[in-house]
């Protein structure tokens, strides 16, 4: 008898631990089978927690948050998804910390983070800030929120063209002599399962060309017209996707077939087979606008003269941010770095100046705005650092003077330890020390 009710017990503990929502909340439960037919197909705005069960943070904020969608009932959706169960659904919003919680407004695809209290009321005044500028910007014509997404999902003009038609004429040069990985979904038109998974792998098509800049490819092969593909591949049911890259065999996609499950399985592809980011010093103007023009993000970093740390010190650095470019890669963040001293105009229109040296800045060039690494120039330092900023949280400023600096033209380090310049010698032979009065000795 006592077994039973210890294991009672028990069981009630583990039960109020993982389920931190219940049906009987005002808070949606929201999951891979559920999220993009409740969020991103919907027009209403939604603010949503990424949480863990055995987080305490998310332990803390769930009566806020209870609260706080009672309040909003039929305003605006509040929905929590238990990333640690769905881990997918969480990748494919870059969640890595928790309680994580995004916006999703009027571009459900690409929600804002909530930077707000986690209190009740403080959540409350951000779901209606929000809610007011989405209203605002429908009223300016702006956006009709997701309304033309919907549209255009549906239409052969939308996200739709991001899925590559394949052929028997052209599937071995697209796919198999190409470099880019792919994932090729074999269907027939007459199949109801395949006609479900079209939104979802159009809208993820889009997403993965984005993400990864057309490195990740979705293709379609319509398997009743191509019969020599389907047959190659030991096509037997429809839909079926495979995975292809480049000298290698096929091998069976079997994950899920949402969005979200297709995009966070194409990101994990994508981050095996991607290299990982250039570090370039800043040589000149050229080096410093390409790197900040193409990415989201520039990563600078000011290093200590050459003789302060020597060839070993400056190379210790650089394998640390090396390090953590390959950890960041799926970003897709520019890097790069600079001895300190050659590019002062940089320094101080990123606030670097009074901080000596190493320091770090990241820089968004689009609306020119940087937050500075306030913790060590460690791998654990700028790891919490980059984290934060893959959040989206942090404190940040407007870059000096509104733009990116006048850039130094500079040699390239050569590798080798710094030399003390050479001084000429001074021949003191012929200095009669009596010639000095003594008492100026």
């Amino acid at each position: 008898m006592a077994r039973i009710l210890l294991g009672a017990v028990i069981c009630s503990l583990f039960l109020a631990v993982r389920c931190m929502y219940s049906a009987s909340d005002d808070v949606v439960i929201l999951t891979p089978s559920n999220f993009n037919r409740e969020v991103v197909q919907s027009d209403s705005l939604w603010l949503v927690e990424f949480y863990a069960p055995w987080c305490g943070h998310c332990r803390t904020l769930t009566p806020e948050w209870k609260k706080a969608a009672t309040a909003l009932k039929g305003i605006v959706k509040i929905g929590a998804v238990d990333a640690d169960a769905h881990k997918s659904l969480g990748s494919q919003y870059g969640v890595q910390g928790y309680p994580t919680i995004n916006v999703f407004g009027a571009n459900k695809n690409k929600p804002e983070p909530y930077q707000g209290e986690r209190s009740s009321e403080g959540i409350v005044n951000a779901a209606l800030n929000a809610l007011r500028s989405l209203v605002k910007d429908r009223l300016s014509g702006k956006g009709g929120g997701y309304d033309s997404g919907k549209q255009q999902r549906s239409s052969s003009g939308g996200s739709k063209k991001e899925v590559i038609e394949l052929t028997d004429d052209n599937f071995d040069r697209q796919v198999l002599e190409g470099d880019d990985v792919w994932l090729v979904e074999f269907y027939a038109p007459w199949c109801g399962h395949c006609k479900n998974l079209e939104p979802e792998w159009a809208a993820a098509a889009a997403e993965v060309s984005e993400q990864t800049k057309g490195r990740v490819k979705l293709g379609a092969v319509d398997a009743t017209v191509h019969q020599g593909l389907s047959s190659r591949y030991g096509i037997r049911g429809f839909p079926s996707i495979k995975i292809f890259r480049k000298g290698e065999e096929p091998i069976d996609y079997e994950g899920g077939r949402t969005k979200a499950d297709i995009v966070a399985r194409a990101l994990d592809l994508f981050s095996d087979n991607a290299p990982a980011p250039e570090l370039l010093e800043i040589l000149n103007e050229d080096i410093v606008k390409k790197t900040c023009d193409e990415h989201q993000l520039c990563i600078v970093a000011i290093l200590p003269h050459i003789l302060d740390t020597g060839a070993a010190g400056r190379n210790s650095y650089l394998e640390v941010m090396l390090k953590l470019a390959d950890r960041y890669k799926k970003k897709m963040w520019g890097w790069l770095w600079a001895e300190g001293g050659t590019q002062l105009d940089l320094e101080s229109s990123l606030g670097i100046g009074g901080f000596g040296y190493p320091a770090m800045a990241a820089v968004n060039a689009r609306k020119m705005k940087f937050a500075l690494l306030k913790g060590s120039f460690s791998e654990q330092g700028i790891n919490e650092f980059l984290r934060e900023l893959s959040f989206g949280r942090g404190s940040t400023s407007p870059v000096g003077g509104g733009a990116i600096p006048k850039i130094n033209k500079v040699e390239p380090w050569d590798g080798k330890d710094g030399e003390l310049p050479v001084e000429d010698d001074i021949d003191l032979s012929d200095v009669e020390l009596d010639d000095f009065d003594k008492d100026e000795l």
